[in-house]
């Protein structure tokens, strides 16, 4: 293996060579060498690079790798997104361009690119890339390392990258070990986490770098990348095309994570390939990606089918029936515990806000069958039974949830609006967090106009209470409340 491509580990830490262009797949690790050579020995020079993205020729990754790993951006003119940190100027362009090199912490939620830019900074500055993963590493690797490039720096004037992923996951002691050599730039750190530096990175390592805050791709972003994939020679070179619904069920599924994207476009291509289908029409999307419904075969089992009619009684009204079926489990040894999780379950279910106090009775018996055990624990049971039973009825709790979770899952879960995020910890107002928030209680009413939803749900409504029991009263409240929340008033 030739000066500058050998592949060193030591312990759960990678190097890769200046010379290696391929971007380090994330958690997928390269195998390895022999261990680091002796302090003494001669380990070359690194190879000379020039420009902003020079580097020696790309080798290609092989067509095993998974597809999200193929498609990784070989140069700063690949990325998509981030542009508020890539335009021109920005810091983050620079530090890729090779100018001004400085340790930086990334921070955004997953599939956002940031160690795709970890690896365009090496392969921009020439330097060698060391990445170390916070799920493994410890004190010692982060130490050998350090002395590792402290070394190849005095001997052979050769400067490195290290990339820490998931570097919330280090302790306070791991992270302080860093220290020392991001000060004297021994390495270059660029550190990725997907939750808040502020919270979860050391001061004095926050003081010492400089903090990026990647945002989710865009729609258009993650089509962008869908349409380079279906084309693109290391990707599925043009075999296949996809129908415009699929391709916009892919969007939604994503949701701004561009390796979601590609894992669920290559597990459609796999399908399509299969069947030996040139097009991957939204059957197929649907068929690979979407979770199916969990089925059991229960036919016969009385087990089922008596809490199945339990339950479909008390949502009927029908007490007496409910009470029959809660004797016939009592009597057959059933678990009271079992019983009572169902009732608090369809207190919630099917009487939700028609009658707040279902709630608490079912909970109430759950707690007496766990105090008091049976046979008594039979009268709470019974109570609770009768309450759910003769209770009015409304199913707007799971409906509002489910629907609520459907949207989520198909991808409308935009970002937190800046005014609504929390303000309470140092650059919190520098990330424009809780700016302009307004405080309801200033005003008299206690409600006041304000966008509280994301962008992409403003106006979407989730909870639509019945006109039964408790909730005909929500019925008139609720549709007051958005349009002064709204300012439709």
């Amino acid at each position: 293996m030739a000066p500058g491509q050998a592949v060193l580990s030591v312990a759960s830490v990678n190097v890769i060579g200046v010379a290696q262009d391929e971007l380090f797949p994330g958690d997928a690790l390269f195998s390895a060498e022999p261990a680091f050579p002796p302090a003494n020995a001669d380990i070359g020079p690194p190879p000379e690079r020039t420009g902003s993205n020079a580097a020696a020729e790309p080798q290609a990754d092989p067509a095993s790798s998974p597809l999200a790993v193929r498609m990784r951006p070989r140069s700063l003119d690949e990325v998509v997104g981030q542009q508020h940190l890539l335009r021109e100027g920005a810091p983050l362009r620079r530090l890729v361009e090779g100018a001004a090199p400085a340790s930086v912490l990334l921070y955004g939620p997953p599939g956002t690119g940031k160690t795709t830019l970890a690896n365009l900074v090496s392969i921009a500055t020439g330097r060698r890339f060391v990445a170390m993963s916070a799920l493994s590493a410890g004190v010692k690797e982060v130490r050998g390392v350090i002395e590792e490039a402290r070394r190849r720096r005095q001997y052979n004037a050769e400067n490195t990258v290290l990339f820490i992923d998931e570097v919330h996951r280090f302790s306070k002691t791991q992270q302080d070990a860093l220290l020392g050599a991001v000060e004297d730039r021994t390495v270059l750190l660029v550190a990725a986490t997907t939750e808040n530096p502020s919270f979860s990175v050391v001061s004095p390592l926050l003081s010492r770098s400089l903090v990026l805050q990647l945002r989710p791709l865009t729609d258009e972003d993650i089509t962008q990348l869908i349409e380079r994939a279906l084309t693109d020679e290391r990707g599925l070179a043009g075999e296949l095309t996809l129908t415009g619904d699929a391709r916009a069920h892919l969007v939604r599924l994503a949701g701004g994570d561009a390796r979601r994207a590609l894992t669920a476009l290559e597990a459609a291509a796999d399908a399509a390939s299969a069947t030996e289908a040139k097009t991957i029409d939204l059957a197929i999307v649907e068929s690979t990606v979407d979770k199916a419904a969990v089925r059991y075969d229960r036919d016969g089992d009385q087990h089922y089918d008596v809490i199945s009619a339990f339950i479909k009684s008390i949502r009927g009204s029908d007490v007496d029936a409910a009470l029959h079926y809660l004797a016939r489990m009592i009597e057959a040894g059933e678990d009271p515990r079992f019983l009572a999780r169902r009732l608090v379950v369809h207190a919630s279910e099917d009487i939700g806000m028609a009658d707040p106090t279902a709630l608490q009775s079912a909970v109430a018996a759950a707690h007496a069958v766990q105090f008091i055990g049976m046979p008594e624990g039979r009268l709470a049971l019974a109570q609770a039974t009768i309450h759910l039973a003769t209770a009015p009825k409304s199913n707007a709790v799971i409906t509002g949830i489910d629907a609520a979770l459907a949207d989520v899952r198909a991808g409308l879960a935009g970002t937190v609006p800046p005014h609504l995020r929390d303000g309470h910890y140092a650059g919190a107002k520098k990330l424009g967090n809780a700016q302009g928030y307004r405080y309801p209680h200033n005003v008299p009413e206690g409600v006041l106009a304000q966008q509280y939803p994301p962008d992409e749900l403003v106006g979407r409504d989730y909870y639509e209470p019945t006109q039964r029991g408790a909730e005909r009263t929500l019925a008139e409240r609720v549709p007051k409340l958005r349009r002064t929340i709204r300012g439709q008033n």
